[in-house]
This record gives structure tokens, C-alpha cells and sequence, in this order.
């Protein structure tokens, strides 16, 4: 992490650019214009300057292009993955706000594919293999837009997590690990 990185709060969607270093704390500078000091620990350096709204950020060639996202079968797991158990992120609306009767259902939608997208990067930032996205049945927006989302990782495969367990709700990804990294 250096100054004047692009960076955002892993479990807020606090955005900024590094203005402060120090061994254990980063000080930012917020899209707001505040400084906000937080421990090196609860950032992650974003690759760019990412939009607030998934829906607006994308274009129409690209969405053509991974349109035709192809669900990729489920690899054999070696003993080693199978022993660590993956993260599981629940991303029923009960579970990420206290009351979202004030909400429409589109900042309900909103909320829940930025909580799957923070947890993804910050899944591959602790290099994690394995995550669960629970997003129920229902009409099945939420899967669409989650697949959507997955669909633009090049280093992930995603298929329907264990029927055993979550039933047909949920996703689960594996998380290719680079050496080189």
C-alpha cells in the first residue's frame, strides 16, 4: 500500500485515497472529503477507481460480451480444501440491515450485490479458496445479478453450493490462487 492508492473499508463502503501511512494505521482522504484513520487491516486496495452503483458502471458492449457467461462445473476438491470449511456470506436483506422496510428494492438489490463484491475482494485479498454466497430462492433476481457479477472474475468458478447443506439458494466460488501473488 502506498500513498495515494485507491482504497476502501472492508466492512463499510468507505472509498478514498491514502494521504497517510504509518506501520500499523492508513489515514485517508474519503470521496467526501474526510480524513478517516483506520488500521492497515480493515482496507483493501481497490485496482481503480470502482463506481458506487454496479448498474450504472456497466456498458452495453460489455454486458454483450459476458452475456453468455458459462456456468463451469464444480472441480474435484482435494483433501486439504475439503478440511477448511469456505466463507459463508448470507446476503439475505434481515442479515445486512436492521430494518429494510424503508428501502426500495432496488437499494435492496444494491446493497446486497456490494456486500457479495466487498466480500469476494476481500475473500481474494486473505486468499480464501472457497466462499458461499447464500441469496435464497425467491424470484431469482439476486442469483442472476450475483452470477453476473462472478461472471466478470477471470481467477473464479462459481456453481450451486452443496444441496445438503443450503439447499438451492446458494453459490459457491472457487477462488484460483496465484503463486506468483
Amino acid at each position: 500500500m502506498n500513498i495515494g492508492d485507491y482504497i476502501e473499508a472492508i466492512d463499510d463502503t468507505i472509498r478514498g485515497h491514502v494521504i497517510r501511512l504509518t506501520a500499523r494505521e492508513v489515514t485517508m482522504l474519503t470521496e467526501e472529503g474526510f480524513e478517516l484513520t483506520l488500521g492497515r487491516d480493515e482496507v483493501i486496495v481497490l485496482k481503480e477507481e470502482l463506481p458506487h452503483n454496479v448498474f450504472t458502471a456497466i456498458d452495453e458492449e460489455s454486458l454483450q460480451k459476458d452475456s453468455i457467461v458459462k456456468k463451469k462445473r464444480p472441480m474435484a476438491l482435494s483433501k486439504k480444501d475439503k478440511l477448511i470449511p469456505p466463507m459463508e456470506v448470507d446476503l439475505h436483506i434481515e442479515k445486512l440491515v436492521n430494518n429494510p422496510r424503508h428501502m426500495t428494492n432496488y437499494e435492496m438489490l444494491t446493497l446486497q450485490i456490494e456486500t457479495a463484491r466487498r466480500q469476494l475482494e476481500f475473500a481474494i485479498a486473505q486468499r480464501r479458496q472457497r466462499v458461499v454466497f447464500i441469496h435464497g430462492v425467491g424470484e431469482g433476481v439476486l442469483r442472476i445479478e450475483l452470477e453476473t457479477l462472478l461472471g466478470r472474475y477471470n481467477n473464479i468458478t462459481f456453481y450451486d453450493a452443496e444441496y445438503a447443506k443450503y439447499g438451492i439458494g446458494a453459490t459457491e466460488v472457487y477462488i484460483y490462487q496465484n503463486a506468483k501473488e
